[in-house]
């Protein structure tokens, strides 16, 4: 195996929203993106008390690219203007392809708004290619027992597939532009090889803990970027950790964004923009 190496690694930065705590991975002064992945917010870990007002996205729109939401404590109830609902718990993901629009809120169940307890979620951004900026809207919700965990270096190394294939397993979401995203959890030592093919983005991210991939040692709250010279990662853990590692074909297309909306020129971004205006979102 000829292995991807580090090029850079960036801190993400503390970006509280209200009372919940939160670090933006990306886009910052660092790094403005790794394409095709655009945005990536790590909300706490925190502990919300009982009768709390819980998460605080409350209905707003999206265009031309999908959400990948990734629930590790706590819960997010979605709904959205395409008539999906669901309320999703602890290692859950919720997958959103805005495309041509929707509208959707976030928040917590009424049940953690009344309990409280501990929370932590990552939030995704997956561009769309021009071509599929507006394919149908769409969402699935996946609760953690869903996803299939694979055990590895004799238990010490826990994947949970999302999308892409793990030797004959499958990850439950087929993505629309074959990104592959998995969760990690490695007990200290913890050793784990990764396929990933030559001219892929790499997007790898330490939710908790200390890791070695790719020649450097990735602490926690930073993200890796890598060379797409290579046909594999080697990972080791140097403590408990838990990583989130997505990888993709660059789209190399022009990305034009404004709020919640990524198109590929200016007249699209306010095409968008009267189209929500008009309630053409659903």
């Amino acid at each position: 195996m000829t292995l991807h190496q580090i090029t850079r690694i960036y801190p993400a930065v503390r970006d509280d929203i209200a009372d919940l705590v939160t670090y933006r991975a990306l886009p910052t002064q660092h790094i403005d993106m790794v394409d095709p992945f655009l945005f990536l917010n790590h909300h706490g870990p925190q502990v919300y008390p009982p009768g709390n007002r819980g998460l605080p996205f409350g209905p707003h729109p999206h265009r031309g690219f999908e959400t990948v939401t990734f629930i590790f404590d706590g819960d997010i109830a979605h709904r959205d203007s395409g008539g999906h609902e669901s309320v999703i718990g602890p290692w859950g993901v919720q997958w959103m392809t805005a495309g041509r629009g929707l509208v959707h809120e976030e928040v917590s169940s009424a049940e953690f708004k009344v309990r409280g307890g501990p929370m932590e979620i990552l939030q995704l951004w997956v561009n769309l290619p021009a071509r599929l900026k507006m394919t149908e809207p769409a969402y699935v919700g996946l609760q953690g027992d869903q996803i299939p965990v694979i055990e590895e270096d004799a238990g010490r190394v826990r994947i949970h597939l999302t999308s892409g294939e793990w030797g004959e397993k499958a990850g439950p979401i087929r993505s629309l532009t074959d990104v592959a995203v998995m969760s990690i959890e490695m007990d200290r030592d913890g050793r784990l090889a990764v396929p990933v093919p030559a001219g892929r983005s790499i997007f790898f991210y330490v939710v908790r803990g200390d890791v070695a991939v790719g020649g450097g040692e990735v602490p926690v709250r930073h993200l890796a970027e890598f060379t797409q010279e290579g046909d594999g990662l080697e990972i080791q853990a140097l403590q408990p950790s838990l990583a989130l590692l997505c990888h993709a074909q660059p789209l190399r297309e022009p990305v034009v964004s404004h709020g919640p909306f990524v198109m590929n020129t200016r007249e699209e971004i306010h095409q968008a923009i009267r189209d929500y205006q008009a309630g053409l979102f659903g």
